[in-house]
């Protein structure tokens, strides 16, 4: 096989394609690579496949729904399946957020809350409101104005000339003084205040439209929110008029043992993205949780016609639907909502059993999300975090390096068994690195 044509995103292509890492398979917890070794995902491959790999009621429904309907637009066209879907995720979402707006992805999903926070403001007569507020090491995906948003300096700095210029950040939450901290860290609360103290004097809360937060910065490092953190960044926002976008991508569908994060901290956003776990990542499908507020905003509007001037071609797609309908039947029928936080305890003691090995400078957690951050190589960021990687997929082991830290997100099925295994191996491989 000729890996030469295939220009591999976000990848190393030159060092990968010199050692490929290949699978051909997958079922439950485990890949299995062409040579038939076992790998167990540690990751949900990338955040997304929650309910586990190949799980049979996902995959009849895609078989079934191939065969009977294939596609239908949904620009001023129905089918059943996408109103079906978006009534079983408004069941799951914070009361009061009862309209969803379906997408292709977690990027699209957050291009489409900024431009519905902007129009929002602009349909209530303040169209100054047209500033984002983002947070440093935040990721929002790779389209512009995720981008823009977003705080990871690798994604931003190829862009510069071409990212939104209407938009500030706020600092990321991660402190040495909070090292080790087990679930959410005791102090920075007061890190929210940043928002009132100095985003809003300097550009007056007139201007501002959305603050957007990811609860737990995962793809940024997994930064795990300072106790009252967030609960400080509603009330702000609130008091001040700004809608607040959580982008629930990652920590949605059962990481933090509620269907989303905003349940788990009690808050209730304004906005609210999905997507990967909402198919198990079998069909890309992401898409915008609304509240009944923003919502009628658009309904209630002066006039006749299209009430939000946007969409995708593949929107509500019915392929993805009938996959995100199955998924929320394996998420219900097998309480992996439930399962979920029954394990966090255990998954927890498993990430700070690394703590005291060489290199390791910090741990954190919270749900069935964590990390274990190294330190760096001497000029040369990001190696040591890389090879660990390399050398756990060789034990049979995948977790993902995010610089020098690594980071864990098994899917919702897995047992202790399992835990044991990832970071049996991972404290194996710690031990071997110079």
């Amino acid at each position: 096989m000729n890996l030469s044509h295939y220009w591999m995103p976000f990848t190393d292509n030159r060092r990968f394609k010199a050692k490929p890492r290949l699978v051909a398979s997958a079922k439950d917890m485990y890949y299995v690579t062409p040579e038939g070794r076992q790998v167990l995902d540690g990751l949900a491959t990338l955040w997304c496949v929650n309910a586990g790999h190949c799980r049979p009621r996902i995959i009849e429904a895609i078989r079934a729904q191939a065969g009977e309907l294939d596609f239908a637009s949904s620009f001023s066209l129905g089918h059943p399946l996408p109103f079906r879907l978006a009534e079983r995720i408004a069941a799951l979402a914070p009361e009061g957020m009862g309209q969803v707006f379906f997408t292709n992805s977690g990027s699209e999903a957050v291009d489409t809350a900024l431009k519905m926070a902007v129009a929002y403001h602009r349909l209530r007569g303040e169209g100054t409101r047209t500033r984002f507020i983002g947070r440093e090491r935040s990721y929002h995906g790779v389209n512009i104005g995720g981008m823009s948003v977003g705080g990871v300096p690798s994604n931003r700095k190829a862009y510069a000339g071409t990212l939104l210029t209407n938009v500030d950040h706020l600092r990321h939450t991660q402190s040495p003084d909070n090292a080790f901290s087990k679930g959410q860290p005791a102090r920075g609360a007061d890190l929210a205040d940043e928002l009132e103290h100095r985003v809003i004097p300097l550009h007056d809360a007139s201007n501002i439209a959305a603050l957007i937060v990811d609860p737990v910065q995962a793809s940024g490092g997994v930064l795990i929110p300072p106790q009252g953190y967030l609960q400080r960044l509603r009330e702000i926002c609130t008091r001040h008029g700004i809608l607040l976008i959580f982008d629930e991508v990652i920590t949605g569908w059962g990481r933090l043992g509620a269907p989303f994060a905003a349940q788990h901290f009690g808050i209730r956003p304004d906005l609210m993205t999905f997507a990967k776990g909402i198919t198990s990542g079998a069909v890309p499908l992401g898409g915008v949780i609304a509240a009944e507020a923003v919502h009628r905003a658009f309904m209630d509007a002066k006039g006749g016609g299209i009430e939000f001037f946007h969409g995708y071609t593949y929107s509500g797609h019915p392929l993805a639907c009938a996959a995100g309908l199955a998924t929320l039947e394996t998420y219900e029928e097998e309480r992996l909502f439930e399962k979920s936080k029954d394990q966090s305890g255990y998954f927890e003691q498993g990430v700070h059993s690394l703590k005291g090995l060489p290199n390791v400078i910090d741990c954190r957690n919270l749900g069935l999300i964590g990390a274990v951050e190294l330190a760096p190589r001497p000029g040369a960021p990001g190696e040591r975090g890389y090879e660990a990687f390399e050398k756990c997929w060789d034990k049979g082991v995948y977790v993902r390096p995010i610089g020098d830290a690594l980071a864990f997100c098994p899917p919702l099925i897995a047992e202790r068994k399992h835990l044991d295994q990832i970071f049996g191996t991972v404290a194996e491989v710690l031990k071997s690195l110079t």
